[in-house]
């Protein structure tokens, strides 16, 4: 019987979805980087309404890694081939804002300073203004190929290889406000601010999540915290699977992660508490995002390379899929 809360969206990508992101204000639009080498824009509606459709389709030289919104109407992307590009998702045109020496991992946009912000494994971070004639606005040098990035208030948490995080704030990119050291013992995979700005969550691929804070103070510090997730045991073996994609709720602050072992489950981080694991996918689940009212949360499926070529021909297509949610995703103890 098919799930009434669940649904996909037609004209997936072919190949690995890197990333989705929902539009800031419109709760029906969405953006789907991929290693198809596109980044599509979605509509993504109710099915008694309007129905979901494939709006535009961004052709790009190599494979994208990543893509954000600015607002309703524009985005920005960027992957292997080291360009930041900006759409426009009315006319459809692609216009080039600047290049890093390598790929393009992650970017994130401020609304209060309109700024893009992105990383590389050129291991730099640099701010872009994209109204101006000189783009470029900042660049700071980090100590490792970045990964991963997040941005809540004025706080830019960038993962890096050799499990290293700094923290900036965007008001003054020449310098970290904090370096740490991963809490996890293996490579970071995935990482999300909080939406009430205290802190992040950061997973590796060894099947964990730590929950860490900004404030440095030991009382807020001894709050931190990890906890193992995505494993399963099957005949008394302990199958391990990395968590690639974690994702905060914009009103609850509860989280949710995302394996590949298929799985997608949401999490109260201030109980310790798991509060619902989906039913299980036919492919890895390689990023997800909660749109911008959190009544729905859009999952990226598809194999990820995990087992190399042979998983490959085991497993083939893709989907982007829409779930609309209910209390799920509310704290037990929410008032409002």
């Amino acid at each position: 019987m098919a799930d009434p809360t669940y649904s996909t969206l037609p004209s997936p990508p072919f190949d690995t979805i890197s990333r989705i992101q929902y539009s800031p204000t419109d709760p029906n639009k969405l953006l789907a980087s991929s290693w198809d080498s596109t980044v599509r824009f979605y509509h993504a509606g109710e099915p008694n309404e309007r129905p979901s459709e494939q709006l535009v389709k961004f052709e790009h030289r190599a494979a994208v890694l990543t893509c954000c919104f600015s607002d309703a109407s524009h985005g920005f992307s960027g992957g292997l081939d080291a360009t930041i590009r900006h759409l426009e998702m009315g006319t459809e045109k692609i216009t080039t804002v600047g290049s890093h020496t390598d790929a393009v991992s992650g970017m994130v946009f401020s609304d209060e300073s309109h700024a893009l912000v992105s990383g590389s494994w050129d291991c730099s971070l640099r701010l872009w203004d994209p109204r101006s004639a000189t783009p470029q606005q900042a660049n700071a040098t980090t100590p490792e190929r970045i990964y991963a990035i997040d941005m809540t208030n004025h706080n830019i948490v960038v993962a890096m290889a050799s499990r290293l995080f700094s923290i900036y704030d965007i008001r003054n990119m020449s310098t970290p406000a904090q370096q740490r050291e991963s809490s996890l013992k293996y490579m970071t995979r995935s990482l999300a601010c909080m939406a009430d700005g205290q802190g992040y969550a950061t997973a590796s691929v060894e099947g964990r999540i730590a929950v860490e804070y900004f404030d440095p103070s030991p009382a807020t510090q001894a709050k931190k915290y990890a906890f193992k997730c995505h494993r399963h045991t099957v005949d008394d073996v302990d199958h391990v699977y990395p968590v690639n994609a974690l994702a905060f709720h914009p009103v609850y602050n509860t989280f949710a992660s995302a394996g590949s072992d298929a799985t997608v489950s949401i999490w109260d981080h201030k109980v310790k508490k798991r509060l619902r694991q989906y039913p299980k996918f036919g492919n890895p689940v390689g990023t997800l995002a909660f749109n911008c009212d959190g009544t729905r949360l859009a999952v990226g499926v598809g194999y990820n390379w995990d087992l190399g070529e042979k998983g490959m021909h085991e497993k083939p297509g893709t989907e982007i899929g829409i779930r609309k949610l209910g209390d799920e995703v509310k704290p037990k103890n929410w008032t409002g």
